[in-house]
């Protein structure tokens, strides 16, 4: 394995993306269907709902996991406006490709030093579209950014919607942290007792705030260098235990690493996965491959493209 990880892809120089394009196995509007049967990965635009159909088929989807670039259309800063009204094509496009009773899942940032924007502004979007708000996760991050003058930012936002009657899993919420506080007093049957006697579980619940799941960093083997703020798979592997059932089909529209299209397949459900880059479509296919011929969950210090001789 060499120890030469990608850079940023958002942010290396073009040259480098224009070496990797002959190595990826998707054009625009390409999709590879898993010899296995099991997913699809299209190299579309998320807000072309004519490519998305074609992704998708007859199927329609129990539950979406979407992690949009915060600020970014295509790796171009756009004004708040426009970054908004983009997110509202996307989700129409997400809509049409769900079932009647499905959940949907966005990553979004709240930058402290802007106004906590794009989350407000995307929360007033989402009021106006057919779903219910259900809940605002937060995971804590072990590392962060500030200053001595405020509050490390250590937070990423994860938004909760449903429609209909989607399934969901409580027990997707229990973690592997004990119980060690008592209270919460109350009579039972006559018999006052505290939170500890009355637990069915020795661990508490995640909730809504997940402190149980550790950042993805290059000493992880998860870690696919290249793509800034991958998400872990603990997270990804909680919704899909949590919001579908086995077998069930997912959709991403924003691939990037491919941590959903590989949790679904640890999990047993299908995925219909899709970026805007030919070069993440490819990272995400290759590191199902690589997870199939290798049982590892990523490269580490290493990289996709390691065997062009990257």
């Amino acid at each position: 394995m060499h120890k030469t990880p990608l850079p940023r892809l958002d942010l290396s120089e073009e040259t480098l993306r224009t070496r990797l394009l002959p190595y990826c196995r998707l054009r625009p509007g390409q999709i590879w269907d898993d010899p296995r049967g099991r997913h699809r990965v299209a190299c579309l635009d998320a807000t072309d709902a004519t490519a998305v159909a074609a992704l998708m088929g007859r199927d329609r989807a129990e539950l979406a996991i979407h992690d949009p670039p915060y600020n970014l259309v295509a790796f171009a800063e756009r004004e708040l406006a426009e970054y908004i009204a983009w997110c509202g094509r996307w989700i129409d496009v997400t809509l049409d490709a769900l079932a009647d009773d499905a959940s949907l899942y966005v990553w979004l940032g709240a930058d402290q030093r802007n106004g906590f924007q794009p989350l407000p502004d995307f929360m007033m979007l989402m009021r106006a579209k057919p779903m219910r708000a259900r809940s605002f996760i937060t995971m804590r991050n072990q590392r962060g950014y500030g200053t001595a003058r405020n509050w490390m930012a250590v937070r990423q936002e994860l938004l909760y919607y449903t429609r209909g009657n989607p399934i969901f899993d409580v027990r997707a919420e229990y973690t592997d942290i004990p119980k060690i506080l008592r209270g919460y007093y109350k009579s039972v049957d006559g018999k006052v007792t505290e939170n500890l006697e009355r637990g069915k579980s020795e661990t508490i619940r995640a909730g809504n705030v997940w402190v149980d799941i550790q950042q993805v960093f290059y000493r992880l083997d998860e870690n696919v260098s290249g793509c800034y703020a991958q998400k872990p798979l603990k997270a990804i592997a909680r919704i899909l235990a949590a919001s579908s059932a086995p077998d069930g089909l997912v959709l991403d529209l924003f691939a990037h690493s491919g941590t959903t299209l590989l949790a679904a397949e640890l999990a047993g459900r299908r995925c219909r996965s899709a970026d805007l880059d030919p070069v993440f479509c490819e990272i995400a296919i290759r590191r199902l491959e690589h997870q199939r011929a290798t049982g590892r969950l990523g490269w580490q210090h290493g990289h996709a493209f390691e065997t062009e001789g990257f």
